[in-house]
C-alpha cells in the first residue's frame, strides 16, 4: 500500500461530522482503520480486544446448550459482531448502530470486516438508535418487542462517559428496566466500558440484574508501551 494515509469517507451526521481513515502504522508498518466523529477519536483498529472479549465473555455466560438470539448495540468497525459470529452457536445476530455511513462502510467493504459481516446469512444490520429502541419497541423493526438471549452494548465512553447526553438515561435504573424487558429470562446483558469498574454503576446494574460482575480486560498498548484495559460488565436477567 502506497499511500500512507487516505481519508476513505467523510460524512455529516446528526451527531457531527464522522470521518474513517486509513494510515500506515510507522512501527508495524501496517494498516489501521481509524473513525473520528467531530474532532473526537471514536475507535481504531489497533486496540479491538476490549470489543472482542465483550462478545466472548458475554457468550460465554450462556448455556452451551443454546443458540442464542444476540443483539449488538454499536457497530463500529465491526469486531464486536464478527466475534460473536465465529461461535457457530450464535442462531442470529442483530446489530444496530444509529450512523448510517457507517453501516454503509461495512456494505461497500471500505473497512476490513465489511465483507465478513455482510456475508453471513444470520446478520442483519439495523440503522437505529439502540438507547430509544430499548426505551421503546425494541431493537427488531419486523418483530416489535422481540426478546433476545443476550445484548453486548459498546456505543459510549462509560457510563459517566456519553457520546450524547441523553444516553445517561439509559444508565439508570430505570433504563435497564427497559432494556431488562428486551431480554428473555436469563438472558444476558453485557456493557463494554473505557473506564475502571465502578462500584456505583455495578450497583445500579444490581438493582435490576443478578449475577453482576465486572471483568478488567488488559491487553498491550502499541502506541505507549506497556498494557492498557478496558471493563465488561456482565448481568444476568431475572427469571420471570
Amino acid at each position: 500500500m502506497g499511500v500512507r494515509f487516505a481519508e476513505l469517507d467523510w460524512q455529516p451526521t446528526p451527531m457531527g461530522e464522522i470521518s474513517l481513515r486509513r494510515r500506515i502504522e510507522p512501527v508495524t508498518g501496517k494498516p489501521v482503520h481509524e473513525v473520528k466523529l467531530g474532532d473526537e477519536f471514536l475507535m481504531s483498529d489497533l486496540f479491538t480486544a476490549g470489543e472482542e472479549e465483550l462478545a466472548r465473555l458475554g457468550l460465554a455466560a450462556l448455556a452451551e446448550d443454546t443458540s442464542p438470539e444476540v443483539v449488538v448495540g454499536g457497530l463500529g468497525l465491526g469486531y464486536t459482531a464478527a466475534t460473536a459470529l465465529a461461535s457457530s452457536r450464535v442462531a442470529s445476530l442483530l446489530v444496530v448502530e444509529a450512523l448510517e455511513p457507517v453501516i454503509s462502510w461495512h456494505r461497500r467493504g471500505l473497512v476490513p470486516l465489511g465483507g465478513r459481516l455482510a456475508g453471513d446469512a444470520r446478520c442483519r444490520l439495523v440503522h437505529g438508535d439502540f438507547f430509544a429502541m430499548a426505551a421503546g419497541d425494541g431493537f427488531d423493526p419486523d418483530r416489535p418487542r422481540r426478546r433476545f438471549d443476550a445484548v453486548l452494548l459498546d456505543i459510549d465512553h462509560s457510563p459517566d462517559h456519553v457520546l450524547r447526553p441523553a444516553n445517561a438515561a439509559f444508565y439508570t435504573p430505570e433504563g435497564l428496566r427497559a432494556l431488562s424487558r428486551r431480554l428473555r429470562p436469563g438472558g444476558i446483558f453485557a456493557l463494554w466500558s473505557d473506564d475502571a469498574p465502578s462500584e456505583t454503576f455495578g450497583g445500579i446494574l444490581a438493582q435490576v440484574f443478578t449475577e453482576v460482575t465486572a471483568q478488567v480486560v488488559t491487553f498491550p498498548n502499541p502506541l505507549r508501551g506497556g498494557t492498557a484495559s478496558n471493563t465488561v460488565y456482565l448481568a444476568r436477567n431475572r427469571d420471570r
